[in-house]
């Protein structure tokens, strides 16, 4: 029986905890990802990328093989750049140094921490977010920095414990590709490459990776298996919209698209974003993305991070010199990277050395080199308040804003500083951290240059209008106790999420019974969030005592300061939810947490797109569910009404079925034709001066009820009305021809709404093709 047994382990190894038969080799799924050959080398689609060209090609046909090499894979160096190429030092380049992220220089001094991705979602203010990335471009500047690794577009939100949603901007597409492309370009125009990433179907940060499982089998990272329509129409989008805002950089995800490594997927890298995009620049993998030699070369990858790995450098000349791969690949991917130092005028002895503002370590010794501007102060503040977003206000004496209060009672471990700083951890099991949130974990944080905090900006408040503040940080649920006296009582919690894991729930207990006990003693109980990612509230909302919440999401260092104002009242609420707040998970379905590794698939991990385009509140549309707060909504201290629609098409517009210009930077260049015009007015009927978002949604035959196609954030003074205009693209009425290859713009009568949500609209109106 003991020899049986033992001669069974081999077999019983190949078997998943479910019985099935493991699948072992990664050529079970050989052509799902159809191989497309490497892309051929620009010549320019402007005529600054074609100059940059010329002189790359120059360049680089000055360097050895090796020199070559030596430009395609990371190494260490004496900085503090996450990631570093050499310099070659003979022809004048002086090396580049990359570095993390989209929400302000990480690992440094001198430097702000911004307000994060999802934070200027919640804004819907394109010129703000272009004002604050340029700002923070000058910093990465200033600090020697020459590629930021951001903005971040995908994931784009997929799942709603997804740990780096709080990273991206928005899980629509067309607000997220919007609000990036202003984010190139803000950073871009101080001469500094952005990253966009992670391409493509980075949804879950679980087995991201390849790992060893609890029976030491290696399983491989989890694949995204995504339809070339879906593809197009709603992942793909924001990257098209960065890619035609310029984007110098493209960063490469960890996970398997169709069953074919992010890194090494000549689908992904030559065929759409090189090809049918056209995109001018570089790809850069995610750090330890490599899985692949002249393979993943040749699918597109032109630099590896953080070094070459045991694929690149050497082997990789090596395949070269025993003709595996051909010469003319190397040197494509040279010239690229050459040609976007030359783009950005990183050539210019005006630009800092690479690195020269960061050090190895903060604790060494170093020059301090402040890349912080005066000018910056204000947009900091503007990008914090903007992106709170109130969602419940009791109208009267009680809830928002504040009345002069002469007593205000704060509770909850979110209104403090953490105890130091710079500090970036957390647990993988703690839904909250213990002080109050400003940026989110992992490589997307920052290092603020101060944090004001809630309890720190109420105190200096009740300092100025000689009232008082009482507080308990400590004591929570049912041991918290509130002065009776108290005109308000504010309770701060939040919700914690980070790179590396995802998060265990879209809501706490632990929070929610701190919540609870304060309402149940406080008639006039405010919730403040800071939440990196979507936040369920229905465990308290409506309780009669809970007269105002405010989602506050991730604000940077300004959050306190930004947050008085928006409770007092000297600054109007004006952020808008960039995605919904459903009453339950189960609305998410399958999309509340990430796949698993199951059945046959216990080794290569499958999650299957299954739902196709329908996430987020075109899931809500579709299967007829209110949720507790739409995407999109946001109260104010004013009111809005909104009148005469009008719907025009463009003189002379080509509205025939498929696009014909000639493939620029993002596309078909005639896929940005304006078609149509929308305007209508917006009117503030209230009593004080207030911003409004006017949202233009469109239901295009066969598709979603509706979908985001327009929006625009205006100023309206009391008692006034100002227009907004919403210019409708082919792209943006069009759908993805799988046969074609194309975007196909269909005939028939599109519907076209405006308002102030997805679920407030009051114009209606339609327009025909």
């Amino acid at each position: 029986m003991l020899s049986s047994l033992v001669a069974m382990l081999p077999l019983l190894a190949l078997l998943s905890p479910a019985g099935c038969q493991n699948i072992t080799e990664d050529s079970f799924f050989y052509g799902e990802s159809p191989y497309v050959p490497p892309a051929a080398l620009p010549t320019g689609t402007t005529p600054s990328w074609a100059a940059a060209y010329s002189k790359a090609a120059a360049f680089v046909s000055q360097l050895t093989q090796e020199e070559k090499s030596n430009l395609t894979f990371g190494t260490t160096s004496r900085t503090g750049c996450v990631g570093w190429i050499a310099p070659i030092e003979r022809l004048g380049f002086k090396g580049l140094c990359l570095q993390d992220a989209g929400n302000g220089v990480r690992l440094a001094d001198g430097v702000n921490a911004w307000s994060s991705g999802l934070h200027v979602g919640a804004t819907w203010n394109k010129n703000l977010a272009y004002q604050r990335a340029l700002h923070m471009g000058a910093e990465f500047k200033n600090k020697g920095v020459n590629i930021a690794l951001g903005p971040v577009v995908g994931p784009i939100g997929r799942i709603a414990e997804g740990g780096r949603n709080w990273e991206g901007i928005s899980n629509d597409p067309y607000l997220c590709g919007a609000l990036a492309a202003e984010t190139v370009r803000g950073i871009q125009e101080n001469g500094v490459v952005t990253s966009t990433k992670h391409f493509i179907g980075n949804e879950q940060e679980l087995n991201r990776n390849p790992s060893t499982n609890n029976q030491s089998q290696k399983v491989e990272s989890v694949s995204s298996n995504i339809d070339d329509k879906t593809l197009h129409e709603l992942y793909l989008w924001p990257f098209q919209d960065a890619v035609k805002a310029g984007s110098g950089n493209i960063m490469c995800s960890y996970n398997r698209i169709n069953n074919s490594y992010g890194c090494q997927n000549s689908k992904m890298l030559n065929g759409v974003l090189k090809d049918e995009l056209g995109f001018q620049g570089f790809v850069v993998s995610d750090w330890g993305a490599l899985h692949a030699g002249y393979a993943a070369a040749e699918a597109g990858l032109d630099m590896v991070m953080p070094n070459p790995s045991t694929f690149w450098g050497k082997n990789l000349t090596a395949a070269i010199n025993n003709g595996t791969m051909a010469g003319s690949v190397l040197d494509n991917m040279a010239t690229r990277i050459i040609a976007t130092w030359y783009q950005f005028s990183q050539d210019s002895s005006s630009y800092p050395t690479p690195g020269i503002g960061l050090p190895k370590g903060l604790t060494s010794q170093h020059v301090f080199v402040d890349a912080k501007s005066p000018s910056s102060k204000q947009v900091l503040l503007d990008s914090a308040i903007e992106g709170h977003v109130l969602v419940k206000n009791t109208a009267g004496n009680l809830g928002l804003p504040l009345q002069s209060p002469q007593l205000v009672s704060v509770f909850g471990y979110d209104a403090v500083s953490q105890r130091i700083n710079p500090y970036n951890t957390g647990s993988r099991f703690s839904q909250i951290q213990n002080f109050t949130m400003i940026v989110g974990g992992g490589s997307g944080a920052n290092n603020p240059s101060y944090i004001s905090s809630p309890l720190e900006a109420l105190s200096e408040r009740a300092y100025q209008d000689n009232s008082q503040i009482l507080w308990d940080v400590t004591n929570v649920n049912s041991t918290a106790q509130v002065d009776a006296a108290s005109n308000a009582c504010l309770v701060f919690i939040n919700a914690w999420a980070s790179e590396g894991y995802d998060r265990p729930g879209t809501h706490d207990d632990y929070s929610d019974a701190l919540v609870m006990n304060i309402a149940a003693q406080c008639n006039n109980t405010i919730v403040v969030i800071h939440n990196a990612g979507v936040r369920l509230v229905d465990q308290w909302i409506e309780h009669v005592n809970v007269t105002a919440v405010v989602f506050a999401h991730l604000p940077g260092q300004d959050s306190g300061r930004a947050l008085v104002s928006v409770l007092y009242g000297e600054s109007n609420p004006s952020g808008k939810l960039p995605y919904s707040v459903p009453k339950n998970e189960s609305a998410w379905g399958n999309l509340t947490g990430p796949m698993q590794p199951e059945g046959k698939y216990w080794l290569f991990p499958q999650d299957d797109f299954e739902e196709g385009v329908y996430i987020d509140y075109r899931a809500l549309d579709r299967d007829n569910v209110s949720p507790r707060f739409e995407f999109g909504f946001g109260l104010s201290y004013t009111n809005f009404s909104y009148s005469g629609l009008n719907i025009a098409s463009i003189n002379g517009a080509n509205t025939q079925e498929y696009p014909t210009g000639k493939v620029i930077e993002g596309g078909q260049g005639d896929l940005w034709d304006v078609l149509f015009h929308v305007s209508a007015e917006v009117v503030n009927t209230g009593t004080v001066d207030g911003a409004e978002v006017a949202q233009l949604y469109v239901g295009i035959p066969g598709g979603p009820v509706k979908q985001l196609r327009g929006f625009a954030k205006v100023d309206v003074e009391s008692g006034k009305s100002v227009g907004v205009g919403f210019d409708l693209q082919r792209r943006d009425l069009s759908v993805w021809d799988t046969v074609a290859q194309k975007w196909r713009l269909q005939k028939g009568s599109y519907k076209v709404w405006v308002g102030a949500s997805s679920r407030i609209l009051p114009l209606e109106g339609s327009l025909g093709i």
